[in-house]
């Protein structure tokens, strides 16, 4: 029972505090948000990438019209 519990607690302080050990972004105002800024222009270009291995970002083949699949 001792072990379950510790284990427990063990877990709790881990989950917890896992983003207060390490931090991820800088201390300095400035650069932290550089930091953000290229996080965020990430996330942005994630969804490109995301249609671009879908090949979303292609017209479609079975429309009755041709297309080139360049810039109309």
């Amino acid at each position: 029972m001792r072990r379950l519990v510790l284990g427990l607690l063990l877990g709790a302080m881990i989950t917890t505090g896992s983003g207060c050990f390490l931090p991820i972004y800088s201390g300095d105002p400035a650069r932290r948000a550089r930091q953000l800024l290229f996080t965020s222009e990430n996330l942005r270009l994630l969804l490109e990438d995301w249609e671009r291995i879908w090949f979303l970002d292609h017209p479609d083949q079975m429309t009755p019209f041709r297309t080139s699949g360049g810039v109309i």
